[in-house]
């Protein structure tokens, strides 16, 4: 959800970066030339990078950074002064592409400059220079995702035209500057994702025009401020993963735009108050993680927008209300995980329901799988931790690890009869028998058969799983040799076959996996010479003990 609000800020920047270029082709008849010293701005920048991956500065040459050459660079076309800089790295989180070096207090010399983003590079360190203010005329300020360090300049607070602050993902620490409510303009505040103590300052009350306030994965305390609910154009609250302590504030839920709220994991207690239902707007609740205790309220269920809702991780008590059947109508996603709930039946409004995701770990559910009245819109389902038999079908990811099942695995894998599954966690059960031959075209990336029973060899039909990226049959009853054609599992990232009875060698076909990132072989029977190629030759050693006599990298030598 984060990552929608911050594309719109790119397409908003993108947009006036747009319309800069249509201006400029229409006075091509009398072309302006960036000022000398625009351009010894930009190059001051250039030359505190060290290392550019991205390739975007070594377009910065020549003399005009105007001329639409200078990748990044926007002017005015009318006066030629730079207006825009934004750098944005990859969306897709490419490790190899990145700028490494600090900001240098030279942009502050582009006294024009309305939008400055720097963000996605990774290894930009160092602080904000405070000469930042001196950009009076700057109304975005985006520096996210990268390693700036030190605290929040408060000097910041003389950017009196700001609308867009972001700094999320970077080292920043300390307390959050009280200067920063004086920023009365600001629509959007992200200083999400860094190690910030102390509370939200009470200047902050003053923010009118806030519609979009993150400070989530922080270190930040103390009560949540009544003062949220001031905040009447706000539409994206989420102060997840603090230390945030005391009650949720009533006057929260008295914000008539708010789309998405997330308090999640922080060490909030108390009720939910009876008045959450007041969110009209609201299409996301995440109170997870905290002590929250008391009855789910009634008027949740008046959140007609609401289609993902996260209570797990609380401890709330029964009974969970009836009548969420018929006032949630967008409903999709739901997790009541780990409560204090003894539900006894999967509740028969959620089997209804046409739900993607379900949550019900450790709910105190006992007797057969529930049927559920549409599957086909399952992808994932969770409901570990309970005291269940049987097997549901239909879904995409299935976590039933730590129940009470019993019998063969094959009604699970056999023949590819959950042909849609693509995670399947069934650890700590009682399932017995063995690994049944595995066939072509199943989807499975996850397969966790851990804490079993489980007896024979591993299928030579391993390789069938083409797509399969963890596998751990872990603490089983397995013997015999590991195939040959368990190197044709070319994306496979994790495998533990540890604490069984394997022998034979470790097949050296596994250096054919270029993505593998751990193994554990440990207590075993096997012996030879360990595959003698990264990363298989420079694991721990403790991936390989207790075997009959393995030997190499990273044992000993063999003899």
């Amino acid at each position: 959800m984060r990552n929608l609000i911050w594309v719109f800020d790119l397409l908003f920047i993108s947009s006036m970066f747009m319309g800069e270029a249509i201006a400029l082709e229409t006075s091509s008849s009398r072309p302006v030339f960036c000022p000398e010293s625009d351009r010894a701005a930009l190059l001051g920048f250039k030359s505190k990078i060290l290392t550019d991956t991205t390739g975007i500065l070594s377009s910065w040459v020549g003399t005009d950074c105007c001329g639409g050459d200078w990748e990044g660079v926007q002017c005015n076309p009318r006066t030629g002064r730079v207006i825009g800089l934004a750098l944005q790295g990859p969306q897709d989180r490419d490790d190899s592409l990145y700028m490494k070096g600090t900001l240098s207090p030279s942009l502050s010399a582009l006294q024009f400059l309305e939008v400055l983003v720097i963000s996605g590079m990774k290894h930009i360190a160092g602080p904000i220079p405070e000469t930042f203010t001196n950009l009076t005329n700057l109304n975005q300020l985006v520096l996210e995702g990268n390693a700036l360090q030190g605290p929040i300049p408060p000097a910041l607070a003389h950017l009196p035209l700001l609308n867009i602050l972001s700094l999320n993902g970077n080292r920043f620490k300390g307390q959050i500057p009280t200067t920063l409510g004086s920023l009365h303009s600001l629509s959007q505040m992200n200083l999400g994702n860094n190690f910030l103590t102390g509370q939200v300052p009470s200047t902050f009350k003053n923010f009118r025009c806030l519609q979009n306030f993150d400070l989530s994965n922080n270190l930040l305390s103390g009560p949540l401020p009544d003062f949220l609910g001031s905040y009447q154009n706000l539409t994206f609250l989420d102060l997840s993963n603090n230390q945030f302590s005391g009650q949720v504030p009533n006057s929260i839920c008295s914000l008539p735009n708010l789309l998405d709220l997330s308090l999640s994991n922080n060490k909030l207690t108390g009720r939910i108050p009876d008045e959450i239902g007041g969110l009209k707007a609201l299409s996301t609740l995440s109170l997870s993680g905290n002590n929250l205790t008391g009855q789910m309220p009634v008027s949740i269920s008046r959140l007609q927008k609401l289609w993902y809702l996260n209570l797990s991780r609380n401890g709330l008590t029964d009974p969970i209300p009836g009548t969420l059947a018929s006032g949630l109508p967008s409903l999709l996603s739901v997790d009541f995980s780990y409560n204090n709930f003894h539900l006894g039946a999967v509740p028969n409004w959620i089997c209804k329901t046409r739900l993607t995701d379900v949550g019900l770990a450790g709910c105190r559910l006992k007797g057969a799988l529930p049927s559920f009245l549409k599957p086909d819109a399952l992808t994932s389902i969770d409901l570990s931790d309970n005291e269940f038999t049987g097997a549901p079908d239909g879904v995409t990811s299935m976590d039933l690890h730590s129940n009470q099942f019993f019998g063969s695995l094959s009604g699970l894998l056999k023949n590819g009869s959950n042909s849609y599954l693509e995670a399947l966690d069934i650890s700590n059960n009682q399932i017995t028998g063995e690994v049944p031959q595995l066939s072509e075209g199943t989807r499975l990336k996850t397969l966790i058969l851990a804490s079993n029973k489980i007896t024979g060899q591993i299928p030579n039909s391993i390789s069938n799983l083409a797509g399969l990226e963890k596998l751990d049959i872990s603490r089983n009853l397995i013997k015999g040799a590991i195939p040959e054609s368990i190197g044709q599992l070319q994306r496979l990232q994790w495998l533990d076959v540890s604490i069984n009875g394997l022998t034979g060698k470790i097949p050296d076909t596994l250096l054919g996996i270029q993505d593998i990132k751990h193994v554990n072989f440990r207590a075993n029977r096997l012996c030879g010479e360990i595959p003698q190629g990264r990363p298989y030759n420079i694991f721990p050693t403790a991936a390989y003990a207790h075997n009959l006599c393995l030997c190499g990298k990273p044992l000993l030598p063999c003899k």
